[in-house]
């Protein structure tokens, strides 16, 4: 019998409660959304009310920033529901259209909430006359944060686990979708698998976070337009395109021949898909960064 931990029995839902027919369950996916949400928010307001942290003033007002926080909820839920409608079911959501509201039965892409955050933020800077490349530089340094907090939600849920493994620290996932695993040796036990959620908390989320606070508050770079969303875009990239190789690729894309669920393939090695929506992401990073370093000037080291 190989070390393994087993999965913590915790529940989805925090409570909930029944009025007659209808049942209001608070789950802890939701709530890390909305304590993103209200994070975010306030590590925005901190740093608009810095003066100081601004080559010549802050970019926009507290009362901007309540607006803005009704139109990210849109666009992330709006933006990550599509994603998944057409990233990963859509022949599904094509046969049964009136499921895609339905975001309470499971379903959401970040790559889709993404876009959904990256339409609103244009649209939000043209209305408001607002610098897109500053409001974008304090959306990134407020997102990691959420980021963090739902992959810890996913492993609450035991959704999103990892390949198999026999690391010492492999968690031991609950039902029979966790332990379908069709190269594991059950002489070991019952299967472990990579707990990948705790791996993108800590990435995408703490570090990246760490990071692009420090440079925000501590090393002048919101003075440097576009340099902490290119940071971002690289380093949730990176931190994306590495978990997934020990990341459980999505079930639909998983056959006999392609136990990997490569979506695009040359011979043995391949990419998921995952792996695939992130390369953008880290083109964008990239260019972004160039573009930004060349038009500020340095950085302030006091």
């Amino acid at each position: 019998m190989f070390l393994a931990i087993p999965f913590p029995a915790i529940s989805p839902e925090i409570f909930s409660v029944e009025i007659g027919s209808f049942t209001f369950a608070l789950r802890w996916y939701a709530l890390g959304y909305l304590v993103g949400i209200a994070v975010g928010w306030w590590v925005i307001a901190r740093a608009i009310s810095n003066a100081a942290l601004w080559r010549d003033e802050p970019p926009m007002t507290r009362a901007q920033l309540e607006d803005l926080a009704t139109w990210a909820i849109i666009g992330i839920i709006v933006g990550g529901r599509l994603g998944y409608v057409l990233f990963y079911e859509p022949a599904y959501f094509i046969a049964n259209p009136l499921d895609i509201p339905k975001v309470w039965m499971g379903g959401m892409a970040f790559h889709g909430g993404f876009l959904g955050i990256v339409t609103i933020t244009w649209l939000f800077a043209r209305k408001h006359q607002i610098a897109l490349a500053q409001l974008a530089d304090l959306l990134a340094i407020a997102a990691p944060i959420g980021i963090g907090l739902v992959r810890l939600t996913n492993f609450i849920n035991a959704e999103l686990w990892g390949r198999p493994s026999t690391a010492p620290w492999a968690v031991i996932f609950p039902g029979e979708a966790a332990q379908d695993c069709p190269q594991w040796d059950f002489a070991l036990g019952a299967c472990a698998r990579h707990p990948s959620q705790l791996y993108e908390a800590a990435l995408e989320g703490l570090l990246l976070a760490a990071i692009l606070l420090v440079l925000a508050f501590g090393r002048g770079w919101l003075k440097r337009p576009g340099m902490l969303t290119g940071l971002f875009f690289l380093g949730y990239g990176l931190a994306r395109f590495t978990v997934e190789f020990f990341r459980q690729a999505d079930a639909q894309f998983i056959t006999p021949d392609n136990p990997w669920g490569h979506v695009i393939r040359v011979g043995d090695w391949g990419l998921t898909m995952g792996q695939t929506l992130t390369l953008p992401m880290i083109a964008v990073g990239l260019v972004t960064l160039i573009w930004a370093a060349r038009r500020a000037p340095k950085a302030s080291t006091g």
